[in-house]
C-alpha cells in the first residue's frame, strides 16, 4: 500500500471514530485532511498530468473545512466549494473522453438522469426555495461527474455511484427523511468516493511503475509524506 494511501485510510479511520463518538476535535484534526493528503498522492504518482483533479481536491478540503462549522451559511459555502470538486473532476472526465464515451451509452445518461429527477421531485418539495434551488443544481453537477466517470472505467464509475449515494444522505437528512444509521453511513461513503476517484487517475502510472516502465513522475514518487447536523455541516462526517 503506498505511503499516502496509508495515511489517507488511517485519517479516515480516525475521522469516521470520531463521527461516530461525536468528537468535533477530532473531526477537525483528521477531516480537512484527507483530500489534501489524496492530492499529495496523487502529485507525487502522476506530477501536473491531472491538474483539474488536485483542482477539484483543493476544492473538496475547503468544503469540508466550511462544513464543519455549523450554520446554513456555511452549508451554502461548503456547497459551492462541493460544486467546483463537481466542475473540475467533470472538466478532468471529459478530457480523458467522456463525450464520445457517454455518445456511445446513452442509456447511462438516461439512469443518472431519471435517478436526479426523481430525487428532485422528491425531495425539493420539503425546502425552502433558495435551498431547493441550490441542492438542485448542485445534484445536477454531481450526476454529470458521475456519469463522466465511467469513461475511466470501473474503479472510476463506483466511485461517481458512491459519491451520488453519500450526497444523497445528506439530502435526505437535509429534507426530514431520516432512519437509523443514515448519518454514520456519510462518511465512510464520501472517503471511499473520493478513495476510487483518485486511485482511477493513478492506476494506470502504478501500473506502468509494476511493470518496469517508465514512471510518470520522477523519484518523489516514492518518498512517504507523511464533512449542521450531516457530513458537510461537519457531524455527519
Amino acid at each position: 500500500m503506498p505511503p499516502l494511501i496509508a495515511v489517507f485510510a488511517g485519517l479516515a479511520a480516525v475521522d469516521i471514530t470520531a463521527v461516530a463518538a461525536g468528537w468535533p476535535v477530532l473531526e477537525w484534526l483528521s477531516k480537512p485532511l484527507l483530500a489534501p493528503v489524496l492530492a499529495l498522492h496523487l502529485w507525487f504518482t502522476t506530477g501536473r498530468r491531472h491538474a483539474a483533479v488536485l483542482a477539484g481536491l483543493g476544492f473538496a478540503a475547503a468544503g469540508d473545512i466550511a462544513l464543519l462549522l455549523p450554520g446554513a451559511g456555511a452549508f451554502a459555502v461548503g456547497l459551492g466549494f462541493f460544486l467546483g470538486a463537481q466542475i473540475c473532476w467533470t472538466a478532468a472526465f471529459v478530457r480523458a473522453g467522456a463525450v464520445a464515451h457517454l455518445r456511445s451509452h446513452r442509456s447511462l445518461c438516461v439512469g443518472y438522469l431519471a435517478a436526479w429527477s426523481a430525487a428532485v421531485v422528491v425531495l425539493a418539495p420539503a425546502l425552502g426555495p433558495g435551498m431547493a434551488l441550490a441542492l438542485t443544481l448542485y445534484s445536477l453537477a454531481l450526476v454529470v461527474m458521475a456519469g463522466t466517470a465511467h469513461t475511466m472505467g470501473r474503479r472510476a464509475a463506483w466511485g461517481g455511484a458512491v459519491f451520488v449515494a453519500s450526497d444523497l444522505l445528506i439530502g435526505l437528512g437535509a429534507a426530514g427523511v431520516d432512519f437509523a444509521g443514515r448519518s454514520l453511513l456519510v462518511m465512510p461513503t464520501y472517503t471511499i468516493a473520493l478513495f476510487l476517484l483518485v486511485t482511477a487517475f493513478t492506476a494506470d502510472a502504478v501500473r506502468t511503475v509494476q511493470a518496469g516502465g517508465r514512471a510518470a513522475v520522477p523519484s518523489s514518487a516514492a518518498v512517504p509524506i507523511v464533512s449542521s447536523a450531516d457530513r458537510r455541516a461537519g457531524r455527519a462526517k
